[in-house]
């Protein structure tokens, strides 16, 4: 009764203790982040830290909680995010921190997790995003050079990131104010270019840390990718694996600010990925020697809404294939099984933490260990006598890419797959394998929802296949004029360079002068067999010709050079170019010089008498499309343009808009909507931009059957989706639909059909895993506090099979168990010559009706050993449904 008390007392004051910091703003008590050699020191401790990546306006603020809770959930004790200046700053001046770029609230959102935050402040981010990072009129401040000893760009920069931290200092955001932030970023990879800028690349370094430093954030800053970085700044280290990376001072700790766990798609190409297996491998590596912090890049990636992709030629998902995918759904098994990673990394700790430098040992020709002795001094007698018992960590390496290898370390045989590292929180048994997946496999599934409507009060219901596809053909369209179409436009001589007219407020710019061509050039090309053509020394990212209206060619590419034959007639002739970005330049050195549009010259072959340069000649300019810039995609405007209704039998046109309504579906499953059967354009929902879309396919070939873990990881190794469009799917966030008529607007320039296009419901529907005897006890139940109650590893339970699915969903069906030895993968299983015939029945029993569960994987469990003296495996295939779609009998 007594231990009772004081348990609810304790309780009662935590509480209290809780609601005070809420209410002084506090989501800590307020503490110091310092480092040694070894690693962060918070609070006066030393700590071993995983970081998830999560960059803010790839998600609404609507879906903040989960995603911050999910990283808590797999692990992490640091949220990772860089600061865009161009979505805060987007004219000089003004400043936006609403809506996807509210970085107070996600902050206090991450606070109130109990997780801490490293913020990137740059202001150059790189990202795969939009120039960078940097606003557009950037580039147009007189004098300005970016990233180097430029006063005018240290003026600016300068300016920015004090911004960012008075705004920290002031919402009482810094860890010493009771806030999460711990530690800050400033520049970005500056030393992959700074050889370019010479003498004032290492002067500007110099320059960004004292003026870093001077800013009173009293936090550690980091600079990435950064051998001279200045002894005041911790220099880190990005890529797929960094576990022999090491900074340029022994005073300074190992951090990896970017672990790579996929990559990013451009339009055109396959899909990456990157098995889990080596991503485990990487990170167990890097604590294995010595690494203290370690981020992964992107912990959950998200979607480049509007025209923030950068490029050029980034796609509109920014998936990456994290752990949280773009909806926001576990990706499993990447998710789990880094999750099983991190409790084996958390028990290893107090080693790890305790220990100044690992013990090295020789186990074999590819294989090795590191042993962390924990610091046997302390004022706990009982913590003494637990450390003398369990007195070290150690880690266990194969880097062999193709053997697995049996080892002897501290008197046992272990037995190491290729190209993997075991855990041994105690030094003796192994908690965790890299190469060992015991985490599930979710297979993602997109339910039909609703078809598109051209009638606003039209309310869906359910119908069957027909009905929708009738609804789906009502579609109202309006055209696109080609050319110049207001009194905006203006006529300047010579090739303007593009950003200096768009200044990035569009995509697109128009291109227009006259040709005469006389009687005497039409006899010529007749009589000679050949066209005249229009040649272009370089362009960039899609560049269309039209000659008299009619589109005459086009290209692709960055930067590439034009040579395209043309037909014109007698008299004057309309010479029309159109110049598309497709993101604009976000990486490398002197980005502010990459321009847009055309470089170079321009001029007519092929003419009587001779060629005809028009660099020079009178050219009138048009910023963007008319649609664009009278908002035919705004719930305000979107009436006031002359829409008809699209016919049945209507042929696919270009330069088009096109409008349907749709209603919000049930539930809280995140919304996909499929243009795959659209050509190129960009697409609005409710006046949200949710981005670029193109239909491009990828090259059919270079994608393997079956990816091997095994081997250094690159970009190319376990490509997917080979002979498929890039995206034909694209996220449109729940925040941004209302209960009906919500509106989508599509600019199509290539020609597509809108009536195939569908809106589903996007869920995890199947689920898979594969368990057997030889896997290791569940690692969920145990946490750092094994040390202080007591429990001894070696006495855990039998391995578990955990199953899960999606919030608000449940598990519907089993469709496969088999104990014993099954064959094959995920939706490919089948029974071995040992099965125990109450398989399905068992886990049935364990599952079915629950959002997730357990089964044991022993003989015990299924009530008989099926194969004696054969290691068993469970393996099972189950579905996963919403509560609001099925019923269960009672």
């Amino acid at each position: 009764m007594a231990v009772r008390s004081a348990l609810i007392h304790h309780l009662m004051s935590l509480t209290l203790t809780i609601h005070l910091l809420a209410v002084s703003g506090e989501f800590f008590k307020p503490f110091n982040v310092s480092y040694d050699h070894r690693a962060l020191i918070i609070d006066g401790k030393r700590r071993m830290l995983i970081s998830a990546g999560v960059h803010y306006p790839r998600a609404t603020p609507e879906m903040w909680p989960g995603i911050i809770e999910k990283s808590k959930e797999g692990g992490a004790d640091v949220i990772q995010s860089y600061v865009f200046w161009n979505g805060h700053e987007p004219t000089k001046g003004q400043y936006n921190f609403d809506g996807r770029y509210d970085l107070v609230k996600f902050i206090r959102l991450i606070g109130s997790s109990g997780l801490y935050l490293h913020l990137r402040i740059g202001p150059y981010v790189c990202a795969e995003w939009n120039f960078g990072g940097f606003p557009l009129w950037l580039r147009d401040v007189p004098g300005i050079e970016f990233r180097t000893d430029n006063a005018p760009f240290k003026e600016e920069m300068q300016r920015f990131v004090k911004k960012i931290v008075d705004l920290l200092r002031d919402e009482k955001l810094f860890c010493w104010q009771g806030g999460p932030v711990i530690m800050l970023q400033v520049e970005n990879e500056y030393g992959n270019i700074e050889s370019s800028y010479g003498k004032r690349g290492q002067e500007y370094i110099k320059w960004v840390a004292n003026m870093a430093l001077g800013l009173g954030a009293e936090v550690p800053w980091v600079m990435c990718q950064q051998k001279d970085a200045p002894s005041t700044i911790i220099n880190s280290c990005n890529g797929y694996y960094c576990d022999g990376f090491k900074p340029n001072s022994p005073s300074k700790p190992i951090f990896w600010t970017e672990n790579w766990d996929g990559w990013f798609t451009s339009w055109g190409e396959r899909t990456p990925h990157r098995p889990v297996e080596d991503l485990a491998f990487s990170v167990a590596r890097f604590f294995q020697r010595e690494g203290s912090f370690q981020n992964y890049y992107m912990y959950f990636g998200g979607t480049n809404f509007g025209r923030t992709a950068g490029g050029p030629f980034y796609i509109t998902s920014y998936d990456y294939d994290s752990p949280i995918d773009e909806y926001g759904l576990l990706r499993e098994p990447k998710w789990g099984h880094l999750k099983d990673l991190h409790t084996a990394l958390k028990l290893c700790e107090p080693a790890l933490v305790s220990a100044d430098s690992p013990q090295y040992i020789k186990l074999g020709p590819k294989q090795e260990a590191h042993v962390y002795h924990m610091n046997s001094q302390t004022d706990d007698p009982k913590l003494s006598e637990l450390r003398s018992l369990r007195n070290c960590s150690a880690f266990l390496a194969n880097i062999d890419e193709h053997k697995a290898v049996s080892v002897k370390f501290n008197g046992q045989t272990y037995k190491l797959p290729p190209w993997s590292v075991s855990i041994l929180p105690d030094c003796q048994n192994v908690v965790f394998n890299t190469a060992k997946v015991a985490a599930q496999t979710s297979i993602n599934v997109l339910e039909f929802y609703a078809p598109l409507s051209a009638n606003m009060s039209l309310k869906l219901h359910a119908m069957d296949q027909n009905e929708l596809s009738i609804i789906a053909n009502s579609w109202m369209t309006v055209e696109e004029p080609i050319g110049i179409w207001s009194d905006t436009s203006f006529t300047a001589k010579g090739m303007l360079e593009q950003l200096n007219v768009t200044k990035d407020r569009s995509d697109y710019l128009w291109y227009l002068t006259r040709i005469h061509v006389s009687n005497d050039d039409i006899t010529f090309w007749k009589e000679s067999n050949v066209s005249p053509t229009v040649t272009i020394d370089s362009v960039r990212d899609v560049f269309r010709i039209f000659i008299n209206g009619k589109i005459a060619g086009s290209a692709i590419g960055q930067w590439v050079k034009v040579v395209q034959p043309v037909q014109f007639l007698e008299g004057y002739n309309d010479l029309l170019l159109l110049s598309e970005t497709v993101g604009l330049q976000n990486s490398g050195a002197f980005i502010e010089k990459d321009g847009a549009g055309i470089r170079g010259r321009i001029k007519l072959t092929g003419f009587k008498n001779g060629d005809i340069d028009l660099s020079e000649s009178l050219w009138t300019y048009q910023v963007g499309l008319k649609g664009e810039f009278l908002n035919f995609y705004s719930l305000e405007e979107n009436e006031k343009a002359d829409w008809t209704e699209l016919s049945v039998d209507a042929i696919p046109s270009t330069f088009t808009w096109y409008k349907a309504y749709f209603s919000l579906p049930d539930g809280t499953d995140p919304v996909s909507i499929n243009l795959g059967s659209m050509g190129k354009g960009q697409a609005w929902v409710n006046g949200h931009h949710i981005g670029r879309y193109w239909t491009v396919v990828a090259p059919k070939d270079g994608c393997a059957k079956k990816c091997d873990y095994r081997g250094a990881y690159n970009s190319g190794k376990c490509t997917t989706n080979c002979g498929r469009p890039t995206q034909s799917w694209y996220h449109i966030p729940r925040l941004w639909l209302k209960e009906s008529s919500n509106l989508l607007v599509l600019f199509e320039e290539t020609g597509g059909n809108p009536r195939e296009i569908v809106i589903k419901l996007y869920s995890t529907g199947v689920i898979c895993a594969q368990v057997s005897e030889s896997h290791y006890p569940p690692l969920r139940k145990l946490s750092t506090d094994y040390i202080s109650d007591g429990e001894i590893l070696s006495n855990r339970t039998n391995p578990e099979m955990f199953l899960h699915c999606d919030d608000g969903h449940v598990i519907s069906s089993v469709d496969f168990a088999s104990y014993g030895t099954p064959q094959g993968s995920c939706k490919k299983f089948s029974r071995g010559r040992c099965h125990t015939n109450n398989s399905l029945s068992v886990v049935s029993q364990a599952c079915l009706g629950k959002n997730s569960c357990t089964v044991e994987v022993s003989n015990s469990a299924f009530g008989a050993d099926p194969c004696h003296s054969i290691v068993k495996t469970l393996a099972v295939e189950a579905r996963c449904s919403s509560t609001s779609n099925i019923h269960f009998a009672a």
